[in-house]
């Protein structure tokens, strides 16, 4: 089992969000959650991101239950892409120990090289505070960069495509494909056709998981 989830319930303070969640993820599935912006579905990701920690029930990721090590199974793409004002090879490695080969084949594989070429600092070019200086779609694929590196046995896609235009979508999608192969995959979006490739799809409805 990839992902185990029991009994989970999640408030900000008074309100509650999620609500006695179950589900269980077999290695290698991709599944889907759809749902209203507002609706919990962000906050379900960074649960089983390791980024918030349980406040009622069990998330298992990859055997592991405390945060900390949770988050060395996962690699997140969110909708809002946060860069580090740093040089895309830093935003990419996140200080990690990583071969020049490793860079390269992540930045093949999520569509900058041909970008990268282009700059005249190349891989050291500074990407701005928040990552002013690049555009989003060349932001996104610098965090699926990241996400390809770590090679990590589960993906969570917060609304990864949702904000791109037409022909930079068709790059991250093409870079999404190479981090998600054989992977655990979660993807959210409130628009039911981005799950289109997804074996199993719930739709998340007053903090309840539903078959969509």
């Amino acid at each position: 089992m990839s992902i185990h989830i029991e009994n989970l319930s999640f408030s900000y303070g008074e309100k509650q969000i999620l609500h006695d969640i179950n589900l269980d993820i077999e290695s290698g599935e991709n599944i889907g959650i759809v749902g209203v912006s507002g609706c919990g579905k962000s906050t379900l990701l960074k649960l089983l991101a390791g980024l918030y920690s349980v406040q009622s029930g069990i998330i298992e990721v990859c055997g592991a239950r405390r945060p900390e090590d949770i988050r060395k199974n996962v690699a997140m793409v969110m909708q809002s892409t946060m860069l580090f004002p740093a040089s895309i090879k830093d935003n990419i490695t996140c200080g990690h120990p990583l071969s020049d080969e490793a860079i390269r084949q992540a930045c093949d594989a999520a569509q900058l090289t041909e970008w990268i070429a282009s700059l005249p600092d190349g891989i050291d070019t500074f990407v701005g505070e928040r990552g002013g200086k690049v555009s989003g779609g060349q932001a996104q694929r610098i965090a699926i960069a990241r996400a390809i590196a770590k090679n990590a046995p589960v993906v969570l896609l917060d609304e990864a495509t949702s904000a791109l235009d037409g022909e930079t979508s068709k790059a991250v999608l093409s870079a999404l494909e190479s981090l998600t192969r054989g992977k655990t995959v979660v993807r959210v979006s409130h628009r039911p056709e981005d799950l289109s490739g997804c074996s199993r799809i719930y739709r998340l409805e007053g903090g309840r998981l539903y078959n969509a």
